[in-house]
C-alpha cells in the first residue's frame, strides 16, 4: 500500500489523520480505474484500485498483474487522502474500475466491484461506507473455481420495483450468461438469468456493454454469444428478455447507449 508514502508527502501525520498535499489518485498503477461520480453529495464521490499483486494468475485483462487495494474518498480529506482497504492474501481486485452507486438511498454511494479468490474464482461484491471505514457489504456467492470470472455491466432499477438490481456476464467466454441481482442492504438475490450473451473478449482492459435508459426504462445492452449482433435486454418479470439492435460493432454500441 502507499500509506507510507501518502505520509511522507502530507503536511502532517498524527493521530491517523493526514492532510495531504498529492492526490492519492494521482498515484496509482491503475489510473484506468478511477471512478468520478460528480452527482454524489454523499462521502464517496471517487473510488480506484491501487497496488499490483502477481499472486492470481489469470490474464483475463491483459495484464500481469491485480490490484489489492480499493481506494475511495472520505469525509473531510477533500479528495486527497482517502481511505484504503486492502484485501487479505486470498483475494485480488480482477476488475476495470469500481462503480459507484447508491444502491440503498441513503445519499451515499455503495462501490460495486469483482473480486476474485484463489480457490473459487469470482464473485461481485458490494462495499459500503460506514462513516469511518469500507465493509463488504454483500455478495454473490463465488463461481466455484478459479480462473473463472464475471464482467460487470452496471447497475439500475430493471424491474422498476424500486429497488435497484446489479447485472453481469458470468463467464463472458465460456457459460456467457447475463445474471441480474437484486440489493437489500447486506443481501444481494438473483432476479433472472438467460445465456447466449457476452460483454468481454479474453485479454481486453475493457468490458463491452452499457446500461441505457431512452425513456422506456432502463436496458442491458450487450453482444451475441458470437460477437455477431448487438442486443437490448430488459427484465420483464422474472425473465429476460432481449431484442436485436443490429450488428454488433463498438460504434453500434456507444450509438446504442446514447439513444442514437
Amino acid at each position: 500500500m502507499r500509506v507510507g508514502l501518502a505520509c511522507a508527502l502530507a503536511l502532517f501525520c498524527a493521530g491517523g489523520a493526514a492532510a495531504c498535499t498529492v492526490d492519492q489518485a494521482s498515484l496509482t498503477a491503475y489510473p484506468g480505474s478511477v471512478t468520478v461520480d460528480a452527482t454524489t453529495r454523499g462521502a464517496i464521490g471517487r473510488a480506484w484500485f491501487d497496488d499490483p499483486v502477481t499472486r492470481y494468475r489469470h490474464f483475463v485483462l491483459g495484464r500481469q498483474d491485480e490490484p489489492e487495494t480499493l481506494w475511495v474518498d472520505a469525509p473531510g480529506n477533500h479528495g486527497l487522502c482517502g481511505h484504503a482497504l486492502t484485501l487479505e492474501a486470498d483475494h485480488v481486485f480482477e476488475d476495470v474500475a469500481p462503480r459507484l452507486v447508491d444502491l440503498d438511498g441513503d445519499g451515499t454511494d455503495e462501490v460495486i466491484v469483482a473480486r476474485s479468490h484463489r480457490r473459487f474464482g469470482a464473485q461481485l461484491a458490494v462495499y459500503r461506507w460506514t462513516g469511518s471505514n469500507l465493509v463488504l457489504d454483500a455478495a454473490t456467492p463465488y463461481i466455484g473455481q478459479p480462473r473463472r470470472w464475471l464482467a460487470i455491466v452496471g447497475a439500475g432499477d430493471f424491474d422498476g420495483d424500486g429497488a435497484v438490481e446489479i447485472a453481469y456476464i458470468d463467464r463472458p467466454h465460456l457459460a456467457r450468461t447475463l445474471r441480474v441481482w437484486r440489493y437489500t442492504p447486506g443481501a444481494l438475490t438473483q432476479v433472472a438469468a438467460v445465456s447466449g450473451l457476452t460483454n468481454h473478449r479474453i485479454g481486453d482492459a475493457h468490458i463491452s456493454s452499457a446500461i441505457r435508459d431512452c425513456g422506456q426504462g432502463p436496458e442491458i445492452l450487450t453482444a451475441d454469444s458470437d460477437w455477431q449482433r448487438l442486443l437490448a435486454t430488459r427484465v420483464q418479470g422474472a425473465q429476460l428478455v432481449a431484442r436485436d439492435l443490429g450488428p454488433w460493432s463498438t460504434a453500434a454500441l456507444e450509438a446504442a447507449s446514447a439513444c442514437r
